[in-house]
């Protein structure tokens, strides 16, 4: 069965082409855990790296600014900005960042190569006691494989100047195998701006196994550089002065870099099993970005720099041991987690064509959380199952500010209660009660900061940590032959959505919240060669008390950008005479850009469809088509006050947007070896 990488936790077997549906049944907690593997999506039309974590069933994965930055996240009624409630690992590494420049839990997981990865284990809720800090709405631990059967070249080209070389494998190396992965992308785009994107990918990964256990150890390396037609103002678009792909700033983008290492082994202990994972990353983004244009400055505009330089150490230390007490058998888990993060330059900068005007704030911060739980799962009956765990998450930081009276320390602790009930199986069928408490950290600046650093008023500090707790009921069934249903409502409500706001260097409070609704996913072999896969959510959510406008008159209480209806199709056919083919439609629905609900974005529809044919044993020729009707949706919609040049000083309420791109087209060409 498929480990979490990264996380120690319990491990699964489900959703995937690789099991009967007898083996679903007795295996999962929840009817929302699920582990999808490569045979499943290897052939899959992707548009960017990111896409690929929409195989977690609701979740949504797009952009606002071309490429080159972590994508947006929708999951759970939740807009996850850059990942603030959704934990994403790749191969052991935590990839959500805290205090980080851009945003709260920021995730950029373009350092990843989808050809390495062997499976996506994905858990949704706030009730698995080995997650902690940014899993409220979910988890993704994205595993690679271990081993090539033969090693792959790939030279792809398309529209808009996009073009990739890719080289993966591994070599027998002593009693191990040797991973390797190495990726070059470059891409214009198809926007008046061209991005002149360009990413770097180098993944080393040795793993061994011996009797009793096994181990790895893996560097990787991942730079990044690009220009960014950003959102747009719609009026802009209206009055003819820029098209719906044009752009505002020619200067905006940035630069990125990440260098990993990692490792890990797992080893026979006693009666049980101790793993342990540890890793240490290098990180830097110089971030240029202009939204208000010219309301804040008339004359240099409202460009601004985010900077961030960090080094992050941490690890994971699980035990597993299986026991009898009382007639019963425990299957019992117990860990600890540590992360430190050392920010030696956090800052927000005012900036005119990408050079330094002013500083907004710059601080260097020390960041350390430390974690300990445990949980057991034991049958009951032959019919009940239980799982009952808890986590203790202590959290420090240390910030030294610009500003001496944003300078300071913060501290906080929270003990996380977390339990399960299954009933079942009857005819290949399950039904669960998962009840949760999760959390997220918040910016450790806003933790510390009494002045907001660009008006210079007095304001409160935030929590350091905010708890979300959340209840599930759901169902899964194998009954119908070659059909897997899951089935779930839930409820999930956080005490506070407080956001230390990135782009202007301050905190923003955000009320308590309440989100509920349902989820349905469907896998369907009908035949031998073909799969069907379907999911479809509904989130309602709302603040629990009224919102206010800044003279205390009530606004509402809708949470703005909380996707409500989500759908996604996807269709694959593998022949035995060598093709293949995919569809996939995605489907996001409206979503309210203000508090009372007086504007909102249209809905968003988006299909992709891809083929290829193995023309023997070693070349493999492929296409895959983006965006096949030329939808002219959008990626993104907001709404705020911007002002363009000649309009009036206190600027213009608007939706600004960022377009999906247009219909464009992609061929491979796959040397196997």
């Amino acid at each position: 069965m498929a480990e979490a990488a990264g996380v120690p936790g319990e491990a699964v077997q489900l959703d995937t082409v690789t099991v009967s549906a007898d083996e679903l049944v007795g295996e999962a907690d929840s009817a929302t855990i699920g582990t999808v593997y490569s045979e499943q999506f290897e052939n899959r039309p992707i548009s960017r790296t990111g896409e690929l974590l929409e195989v977690v069933p609701g979740l949504i994965v797009t952009q606002h600014s071309g490429e080159g930055k972590a994508n947006q996240y929708f999951l759970r009624g939740y807009n996850l900005d850059h990942g603030t409630d959704f934990a994403v690992f790749v191969d052991g590494l935590p990839v959500n960042m805290p205090t980080h420049a851009h945003g709260q839990g920021y995730a950029d997981n373009g350092f990843f190569i989808p050809e390495l990865v062997d499976s996506i284990e994905y858990r949704k809720g706030p009730y698995y006691a080995q997650y902690g800090d940014f899993s409220a709405a979910g988890a993704a631990d994205i595993r690679y494989k271990e081993k090539f059967d033969q090693n792959l070249v790939e030279a792809t080209g398309g529209a808009y100047g996009y073009g990739r070389l890719l080289s993966v494998g591994s070599i027998k190396a002593g009693s191990g195998n040797l991973l390797y992965g190495l990726e070059y992308v470059h891409y214009d785009g198809p926007y008046d701006l061209g991005q002149n994107f360009n990413k770097g990918n180098l993944v080393l990964r040795y793993s061994q196994h011996y009797e009793g256990g096994s181990y790895h150890l893996a560097a990787t390396g991942y730079s990044t550089r690009n220009l960014s037609p950003d959102q747009i103002p719609e009026r802009a678009v209206d009055q003819g002065l820029i098209g719906r792909l044009g752009f505002i700033d020619p200067t905006d983008g940035g630069r990125s870099h990440r260098v990993n290492f990692s490792g890990g082994f797992e080893q026979q202990l006693g009666p049980g099993t101790l793993k342990l994972d540890a890793y240490a990353f290098r990180y830097r983004l110089d971030l240029f970005s202009n939204f208000t244009y010219f309301l804040d400055d008339p004359v240099n505009g409202d460009q601004f720099e985010q900077s961030d330089k960090r080094n992050v150490y941490g690890g994971n230390l699980s035990y597993k041991l299986t026991n009898q007490l009382l007639g019963l058998e425990f299957h019992n888990e117990i860990g600890a987690q540590t992360r430190y993060d050392d920010i030696d330059d956090v800052g927000l900068y005012l900036t005119k064509a990408r050079e330094r005007l002013d500083t907004t704030t710059v601080s260097d911060v020390k960041e350390w959380i430390g974690s300990v739980y445990a949980q057991t799962n034991v049958h009951l009956t032959s019919w009940l199952r239980a799982n009952v765990g808890a986590r203790f998450d202590s959290i420090n930081f240390d910030v030294v500010n610009n500003n001496p009276l944003n300078t300071g320390k913060a501290s906080d602790t929270l003990i996380s209660p977390k339990g399960a009930l299954i009933f079942g199986p009857w005819a290949k069928t399950e039904f669960f009660i998962n009840a949760g408490q999760g959390f997220h950290s918040n910016d450790a600046r806003g933790a510390t900061q009494t002045i907001d650093p660009r008006s210079g008023d007095a304001v409160d500090p935030v929590t350091p940590l905010a708890a979300a707790r959340g209840i599930d009921l759901g169902m899964r069934t194998a009954l119908i032959p070659n059909v897997q249903v899951a089935a779930s409502v839930f409820r999930l409500r956080s005490d506070s959505e407080l956001v230390y706001v990135g782009d202007a260097g301050t905190t923003e409070p955000f009320g308590a919240t309440e989100r509920y609704g349902g989820e349905l996913a469907i896998y369907w072999k009908p035949i031998k060669h073909l799969v069907v896969d379907s999911d479809l959510a509904y989130t309602k959510a709302r603040f629990r008390e009224q919102q206010l406008d800044g003279d205390g008159n009530a606004i509402g209480k809708r949470v703005p950008q909380a996707v409500q209806g989500v759908a996604a199709l996807g269709v694959t056919y593998t022949s035995p005479q060598g093709w293949d083919t995919a569809l996939r439609v995605r489907y996001f629905g409206p979503r309210p850009l203000a508090e009372d609900n007086s504007v909102q974005s249209n809905s968003t529809t988006v299909v992709n469809i891809g083929a290829g044919y193995r023309i023997n044993r070693r070349f493999r020729i492929s296409g895959q088509i983006n965006n096949l009707f030329d939808s002219k949706d959008h990626d993104i919609d907001y709404f705020y006050t911007s002002r363009l040049q000649g309009e009036p000083a206190a600027g213009v309420d608007d939706t600004h947007f960022h377009p999906i791109e247009p219909i464009n087209g992609r061929i491979t060409l796959s040397y196997s070896y």
